[in-house]
């Protein structure tokens, strides 16, 4: 359709309409299936508001494809739409998160419940009356709540990503921590010591699965929930060796304990 038509469209019958509107509208017409649309041009009299009415013969509306497309939602997720599983047993919300993961994180569970279990026998053993060493006592308690907490974050984030926990068999810990050399003190923290080591390179190995095979949601998990908290504690555990070291086994631990109780009391 010529544009001088479209310029008398302004006379008759919607001026009232059109005057109302700015330039880059569409208007279907009444009892009829012509489209005005907005333009601009020289040859119009509206030219101060750079509006001009063209007449489009089109009943539909124009869905003809989109140059330099970036993002077809309903084309690129064709393939997603596959891979919903469609079995009650199969998770929903698994989305590239892999079986070695999966296992993985099963054994770090098992290895969190079994540091618990150990702490928690220690707690025992302290808390006896013939031994009464109430501040390590409570120390090794506190400890086993934390690395079940442990236990159960990692439980959670194992649920979180579709996979399914799988709870490991664990061993039975020892119940007596005296020692002939260093006293049960000495021994226990060293211990404790040594089990925060060995759970760090779990950890560690953990995290450079994760980076081997690309799951940068499970590397950032650990990175931010576990790592430097573990360094932490390698830390704390250190200086209470060192301690222990010096004091010896008589009244020095007893000094020792007095000193922790007060510490956690306050904290």
């Amino acid at each position: 359709m010529l544009l001088n038509k479209s310029c008398s469209l302004f006379s008759s019958p919607f001026p009232s309409v059109l005057q109302r509107e700015n330039a880059g509208f569409s208007l279907p017409l009444k009892n009829t299936n012509v489209l005005i649309s907005g333009v601009t041009d020289a040859r119009c009299p509206r030219k101060a508001s750079g509006f001009v009415g063209v007449v489009s013969a089109s009943k539909e509306a124009n869905h003809g494809p989109i140059s330099n497309l970036l993002f077809d939602p309903f084309e690129e997720v064709k393939k997603e739409l596959l891979l919903v599983p469609s079995v009650p047993q199969d998770s929903l919300a698994r989305h590239r998160y892999t079986d070695r993961c999966e296992a993985a994180i099963n054994d770090q569970i098992n290895v969190e419940y079994n540091v618990s279990y150990v702490y928690h026998a220690m707690y025992a053993y302290f808390d006896r009356d013939n031994v009464a060493l109430k501040g390590i006592a409570k120390f090794f308690k506190d400890s086993s709540v934390e690395e079940r907490q442990h236990a159960e974050m990692f439980m959670d984030y194992q649920n979180k990503r579709g996979g399914k926990v799988v709870l490991e068999s664990m061993l039975m810990p020892m119940s007596e921590y005296d020692h002939p050399e260093k006293g049960d003190a000495l021994y226990a923290m060293e211990l404790a010591l040594s089990l925060e080591k060995l759970n760090n390179e779990k950890l560690l190995n953990l995290h450079k699965m994760a980076d081997d095979i690309n799951d940068v949601h499970l590397a950032d998990f650990i990175e931010t929930e576990f790592l430097t908290e573990q360094v932490e504690s390698i830390r704390k555990l250190s200086e209470y060796v060192a301690q222990l070291r010096r004091v010896g086994k008589g009244h020095g631990v007893w000094h020792f304990d007095l000193m922790l109780n007060n510490q956690l009391l306050g904290a």
